[in-house]
């Protein structure tokens, strides 16, 4: 838990770094005066702060890990600085700027958050490659969620295409595939069978929560812990677990009989090589047998790519849009009664690092964070770069200036929408926590 929690806080003080970092240089260069710089809000106090010498601006830390800010002279933001605004225009404040020079200095947030994912999605391509688990390698198909199973999906499937378009590898896109076709091809017993996908497909799966798919995994023993029960049974490395009892098992259906028969002997058909071999093995009391199983990389043939540091940045970008698009496309849900219940929190969002630490899943994770949060902050709502943007938009439209009290109005409604849309993802954590 420590680790997730370290690697959570890491990445999202990159992230407002970062965006912060955009408004920050921006209104620098346009002569704006930046009065503060804060990772995290620091209502009351601050954690530390520091200001240079010879320096109109302050940095710090604040308390509340909510995001961070810039504060620029003669701009309504979220301090509700008003007696500022009520005083005579500055050359140095925002608001004396030109309407394309503000324009430039709030999307320079957006923008910085989705530079940063590019980078780090070609520093990945460059340093990792691309390694994955085609479909047809994995020969004895997919398990699936219980909606899957409703609409006609059987474990073991292969998935072939959509719509007759070929499904690659389980990702993001061949999800989206799936769930925005008509009709998925699968691999069954050798024959193509077509499975019908209605429109209530992915308010299905949101209503479920348990996903949709993943590789059904053989239990093959990597590792056997001296002592253990496994051990004293005999069990070997490479044995592969056929059936408990009697009924044929793959990795899932192992492990829950394992953890359900504490102290109970289980009846284990073991293939070793060419032969088969009976086990009587007893989960200890905890439900464990003392096995580390193979992964499906590890069983299966993988296909690797590898990208030059020229070929890097293309693939990134390719990358960084294909998520992007494919979370706005999917961003409508959002307004379904099913997607409202899904919202998260800072605890959904923690949740998405391992607990321990990896730096792919890190900077994997990190980039699709940094382009969340450069679509939320693009939308139209006041308290959001996308909300300042919009009414930069209307004046340089229209040529007339949205008034400052109409400006602090919005200001205030923006926030206090924003503060009950965190309550609500928050506590709908704390409620899946104890559900």
């Amino acid at each position: 838990m420590i680790y997730t929690l370290i690697q959570f806080f890491a990445s999202l003080t990159l992230l407002v770094v970062i965006h912060e970092f955009g408004h920050f240089i921006t209104a620098k260069m346009f002569g704006v005066r930046v009065e503060k710089f804060y990772i995290f809000f620091n209502p009351g106090f601050s954690l530390f702060k520091f200001k240079p010498k010879n320096s109109d601006t302050t940095y710090g830390i604040g308390w509340l890990p909510l995001g961070g800010y810039v504060k620029l002279s003669g701009m309504i933001d979220e301090s509700f600085d008003t007696e500022q605004m009520n005083e005579e225009p500055k050359e140095w404040e925002f608001r004396t700027k030109p309407a394309w020079q503000r324009l430039i200095i709030m999307v320079a947030g957006v923008v910085m958050n989705f530079l940063l994912a590019i980078t780090i999605y070609a520093g990945i391509a460059f340093h990792w490659g691309d390694t994955y688990l085609p479909f047809e390698n994995a020969k004895d198909g997919m398990e699936f969620c219980w909606s899957a199973h409703e609409i006609g999906f059987v474990d073991g499937d292969i998935l072939v295409s959509a719509d007759g378009e070929k499904l690659k590898s389980l990702s993001e896109k061949s999800f989206r595939k799936i769930t925005d076709a008509k009709t998925v091809q699968v691999e069954r017993d050798g024959a193509i069978v077509d499975i019908a996908i209605p429109d209530t497909f992915m308010a299905m799966l949101l209503r479920e929560g348990n996903g949709f798919a993943f590789y059904r995994v053989p239990f093959v023993a990597q590792e056997i812990i001296d002592g253990m029960p496994a051990a004293e049974a005999g069990l070997q490395v490479d044995d592969r677990l056929l059936t408990i009892d009697g009924q044929s098992v793959y990795l899932t259906q192992a492990m829950k009989q394992i953890a359900s028969h504490k102290n109970k002997p289980m009846e284990w058909s073991v293939l070793r090589g060419a032969d088969t071999l009976k086990l009587t093995v007893t989960p200890d009391v905890n439900g464990k047998v003392g096995v580390y199983m193979k992964s499906p990389y590890d069983l299966y043939e993988m296909v690797h790519v590898e990208y030059s540091f020229l070929e890097s940045f293309p693939h990134a970008i390719k990358t960084a849009v294909e998520k992007i698009t494919g979370y706005v496309s999917d961003f409508k849900y959002v307004f379904t009664p099913e997607g409202v219940q899904s919202l998260g929190g800072f605890g959904s969002v923690a949740s998405l690092f391992p607990d321990s630490f990896d730096f792919h899943a890190f900077w994997t994770i990190t980039a699709f964070l940094s382009l969340v949060l450069a679509f939320m902050n693009f939308l139209p709502i006041p308290a959001l770069d996308g909300g300042h943007i919009l009414f930069v938009l209307i004046e340089i439209i229209t040529r007339k200036k949205v008034s400052k009290e109409v400006l602090l109005k919005a200001q205030m409604i923006g926030v206090a929408f924003l503060l009950a849309l965190m309550l609500f993802a928050n506590l709908n954590d704390v409620f899946r926590l104890f559900k």
